[in-house]
């Protein structure tokens, strides 16, 4: 009843954590959750070995008193071996040997004997525990049963017994078995007698099985860890769900970040795309042959451009001179030289700085056409590779 009270505890406040403004657990609290004990379990069949001592009492007919001392025959030392099988049924099958001695001046059969003797006895027997019946107790277990028997003694005799007795449980293996039996001779010479057994048992080999209470126990224990299961996989799935929304957001801010910066790449480009044209439009720098002065139009072009430059003060530029291939080649480089040598002047009389120009010379090695040493080419195409080319260099 109390693990009931308790889970319908957990279920209520499970209900109304949430509207208190507070996380669910993760999950239930362990000391909540009630665990079997050997208590929600009893052993429903085993195998039952048994030592202890046997007491016969055979003058009953002939008693006068109830002295124990003129009743019972009994030895000092163990005196009854016992073993058996109990199965789930509640029926229990057993073998007996017990051994005492009657000593002089004890009545049996009805007759004072003149000299000790020796009882042997073996004995087979059929039970039923009586828990079956009226329910479990615990240790206590009470059974009655019927069996035949063999007795030697003075008379020889074949038995008819009914047993009535119960164990006591120490532990779940070990307890203390008391009988009575009461023993008919089946032969007419013969005469009744009575055999109390005590003893030490121990079971082995047990099967087990939930009680009633038991199996209660285990449901609840299930239904709590079913609602435990529950509540964490509510708590996973909502986890995974935030974890889930916060990656889409992540992965949609990651994308509107590469999409902002594909089109600023673009605009960049665009922007640098624009500029390169605007300073080719400008007009071209070229030469007359053999020469390092600047045209009148050669000039224009160079006061445009450093109106183009200064306009674009973040812009850094590369400046290069070249020459046609008339000439020694060693000739043509130093010509070029110069050449780069007045552009550049040029530019940094207009306000240029000259930090913002590279320049570099190449003589004849990058011709524009095909007019190389022992080609024939016209004047004008000569004149195309005296040239100087600016070009953005740094961005």
């Amino acid at each position: 009843m109390l693990y009931r009270i308790n889970y319908a505890l957990v279920v209520i406040l499970l209900a109304i954590y949430p509207l208190m403004g507070q996380e669910l657990p993760t999950a239930l609290p362990n000391d909540t959750i009630p665990q079997l004990t050997k208590k929600d379990s009893l052993v429903t069949s085993y195998w039952l070995a048994g030592l202890g001592i046997n007491i016969v009492d055979d003058s009953w007919r002939a008693r006068q008193n109830y002295a124990l001392s003129e009743m019972w025959n009994t030895v000092p030392y163990p005196s009854r071996l016992s073993f058996g099988r109990y199965f789930k049924s509640g029926i229990g099958l057993e073998l007996i040997g017990t051994y005492n001695k009657f000593k002089e001046g004890k009545v049996i059969d009805g007759q004072p004997i003149t000299e000790e003797s020796e009882y042997w006895a073996v004995d087979s027997r059929i039970s039923y525990d009586l828990n079956r019946l009226v329910g479990e107790t615990g240790i206590f277990d009470p059974y009655i049963g019927a069996g035949l028997g063999y007795t030697q003694t003075e008379v020889r005799r074949r038995t008819a017994n009914a047993i009535i007795g119960f164990r006591l449980w120490f532990s779940e293996r070990w307890g203390a078995d008391l009988n009575s039996t009461g023993k008919w001779g089946l032969e007419s010479e013969s005469t009744n007698h009575i055999q109390h057994g005590a003893g030490v048992v121990y079971r082995f080999g047990m099967e087990k099985e939930l009680t009633k209470k038991g199996a209660e126990k285990l449901a609840l224990i299930e239904a709590m860890k079913a609602e435990e299961q529950r509540v964490a996989d509510s708590i996973q799935n909502a986890e995974e769900l935030s974890r889930k929304r916060a990656l889409e957001e992540q992965l949609r801010r990651e994308e509107a970040l590469a999409a902002a910066e594909a089109a600023r790449q673009q605009e960049e480009a665009e922007k640098r795309e624009a500029l390169k044209r605007e300073l080719e439009d400008l007009g071209s720098i070229n030469f007359a042959f053999d020469s390092a002065n600047l045209t009148n139009e050669s000039k224009e072009t160079l006061r445009r451009t450093a109106a183009f430059m200064e306009k674009n003060s973040a812009l850094s530029f590369s400046l290069s001179a070249h020459t046609d291939s008339r000439g020694p080649a060693a000739y043509n480089q130093l010509l070029s030289q110069r050449r780069a040598d007045r552009t550049k002047e040029f530019l940094v009389g207009q306000g240029v700085r000259s930090d913002r120009i590279l320049t570099s010379a190449h003589g004849e090695t990058q011709l524009l056409n095909s007019c190389a040493d022992g080609v024939r080419c016209t004047e004008e195409e000569h004149a195309i590779n005296r040239r100087v080319e600016i070009v953005i260099q740094d961005y």
